[in-house]
């Protein structure tokens, strides 16, 4: 009877080990998931930005004709992360950009974006909006961040999570 209780106990241990290893290895590939292998966000290069229309939180008007010009667009989610890291980042691109600059600032009731409205406001024309909303739709947009670069003609030349300086280096 003994060696029965030893043979459950072992197989128990066993089975837990298993179970531990396998969640080490599950850790392990959601923190190496390789970024190329998914699904591209935002228009790509070459892709044109489709006309629309949009209202800034200064009230000023927003649309595809604003951001003829080597345009930077950014779309920032005050409960992302990834976005508090890129905010600064992007805030000083901003400003050293001679061309348009959009930021599109999308929260959920639950987020305060004020301070975030605040900073970018300084040096781009921003646009706020809940989750997929017109402005995220125009430009294929439902992750965060996700930065834009274009041409003089409105022409996607850059598409990315990041700056392109921070995929470039």
């Amino acid at each position: 009877m003994s060696y029965l209780i030893a043979a459950v106990v072992l197989v128990g241990l066993l089975g837990l080990a298993n179970l531990l290893l396998l969640i080490g290895v599950i850790r392990r590939l959601r923190m190496t998931q390789d970024a190329s292998q998914l699904p591209p966000e935002g228009l790509q290069p070459g892709e044109t930005i489709p006309d629309f229309t949009a209202t800034a939180t200064d009230g000023e008007p927003v649309s595809a004709a604003y951001l003829r010009g080597n345009a930077l667009i950014g779309f920032l989610s005050p409960g992302c992360g990834p976005c508090r890291e890129l905010l600064p980042e992007f805030v000083k691109e901003a400003g050293r950009s001679s061309g348009p600059v959009l930021a599109v600032v999308v929260a959920t009731p639950q987020d305060d974006p004020a301070m975030d409205i605040k900073r970018l406001e300084k040096v781009a024309r921003v646009v706020t909006e809940a989750p997929h909303g017109p402005v995220q739709q125009v430009f294929k947009v439902s992750g965060y961040p996700t930065v834009l670069t274009t041409d003089a003609t409105g022409t996607v030349v850059f598409s990315d999570a990041a700056l392109p300086h921070q995929v470039h280096a």
